[in-house]
């Protein structure tokens, strides 16, 4: 399959939901313009079942690759899954065991193939697993491999020195992810390694291994992570609810998308979707200009749910949640739940509705802003005001209709 060089496709793809490139941009278009074909990998771990939207802009990246002729590697990383990646950790991650990662690996291919062409014949994305080749190393293997670095350039990384500072335990296994997910490099032999800015030092300790062994030059993509940007939080996390895995439901996913904050409604249209900057652009005038941004998200959610299942999934998505969620109509099914007060403390009404969570837990809930009193978000640490029929949502899936058995008369005064 010949390779494309145009010129517009390639400055796209150097830009678009790129956070940094290493060593530079210039030399990696370079690289695009000469026509060579590159092999280009991104590595996942099996820590969870699904891979969700966060993902997704590393895979819509490797798709621009791909379209133009390159080499695709997804990298399953089975067995460094079982050491546990520290990145962005503030404790040590927990080891999973083989069958955990099997279990865990068994939709992974079907959920990246929603956006990655598997059935490519005249150009075909290679899935790999790094037990291939990790497995089979002896001990004086990995010790010649941790010979390339220093115990001063491991606890360089910001999670270590945070770690080191509040007492908390590093362990020396840790020190091995890195070394195994650079040595994926040397073993594939590749030119480019796409992933997360919370992947840098993992993915520059390939870097330098490929240097050492192959006197070889790779290059390192950097993309963005989705967050909330005034924030800094992630707004992908499935333990606090905010997650909208690729595999989901289509209302689910609808819904998911309209639960985003406002300020990132152009990031989401540019790292999880694949219309033209151009298109993109317009949207962001439109918001410019005093649109209301519950309009332009209808249409980013319309246009993701589209994207993993089909149109006419998208359209009835949308029109159930503007008949039940817009017009706030509530499901009949929700369940009930009887209180005493109408002004408790939001993490206790939380605790109360949910027993299975831990007040800690809560608190981190609320303070994500994956808590909403009659579709507001609630923050910090005030106290809830309720009426009859209030309902109150915990994450994503979590909905509960208020029944007040005391109402104090100033909410009867309210209420009438």
């Amino acid at each position: 399959m010949p390779v494309i060089t145009d010129e517009q496709q390639i400055n796209e793809l150097l830009t678009r939901s790129v956070d940094r490139i290493y060593p530079t941009k210039n030399e990696l278009k370079k690289l695009l313009l000469s026509g060579k074909r590159l092999v280009i990998y991104v590595g996942i771990d099996p820590t969870a079942d699904y891979v969700h939207l966060g993902h997704s802009t590393n895979y819509l990246l490797l798709e621009r690759f791909h379209k133009l002729g390159h080499r695709i590697i997804v990298l399953v990383g089975d067995f460094t899954a079982m050491i546990g990646d520290p990145s962005d950790k503030s404790s040590a991650r927990k080891q999973l065991t083989r069958e955990e990662v099997v279990k865990n690996l068994a939709s992974f291919k079907k959920q990246i193939g929603k956006i990655l062409d598997f059935e490519d014949r005249n150009n075909p994305i290679e899935f790999k697993f790094n037990s291939g080749w990790l497995a089979d190393m002896t001990f004086e293997d990995v010790a010649m491999l941790a010979s390339n670095f220093t115990v001063q350039q491991m606890i360089e990384r910001d999670t270590f020195q945070k770690r080191l500072a509040d007492n908390k335990p590093l362990y020396v296994h840790e020190f091995f992810y890195p070394i195994m997910q650079g040595y994926d490099s040397v073993s594939m032999n590749v030119d480019i390694e796409v992933g997360g800015t919370d992947q840098t030092f993992n993915m520059l300790a390939g870097r330098t291994l490929l240097k050492r062994y192959k006197d070889k030059e790779k290059i390192v993509i950097t993309t963005t992570l989705f967050e909330n940007p005034e924030t800094g939080e992630k707004l992908m996390s499935k333990s606090l609810g905010t997650g909208i895995a690729l595999n989901e439901k289509p209302f689910e996913m609808f819904a998911g998308v309209m639960r985003l904050p406002d300020n990132s409604i152009v990031q989401a249209y540019i790292d999880c979707t694949r219309m033209s900057l151009g298109e993109i652009n317009a949207t962001k005038r439109r918001l410019n200009s005093g649109e209301n941004p519950r309009d332009v998200k209808l249409e980013l959610a319309h246009e993701i749910v589209r994207m993993y299942h089909t149109l006419e999934d998208a359209n009835k998505a949308r029109d159930k949640w503007l008949e039940t969620v817009s017009s706030n109509k509530i499901a009949d099914d929700v369940p009930v739940v009887e209180l005493s007060s109408n002004n408790p403390m939001l993490v206790d009404l939380a605790v109360t509705l949910d027993p299975t969570m831990s007040r800690s837990q809560a608190r981190q809930l609320i303070e994500a802003g994956g808590m909403r009193l009659d579709g507001k978000k609630v923050s910090g640490d005030d106290q809830a005001s309720l009426k009859q029929g209030s309902v109150v949502q915990l994450g994503k899936k979590r909905v509960y209709k208020i029944s007040l058995k005391i109402v104090s008369r100033s909410s009867k005064e309210f209420v009438a």
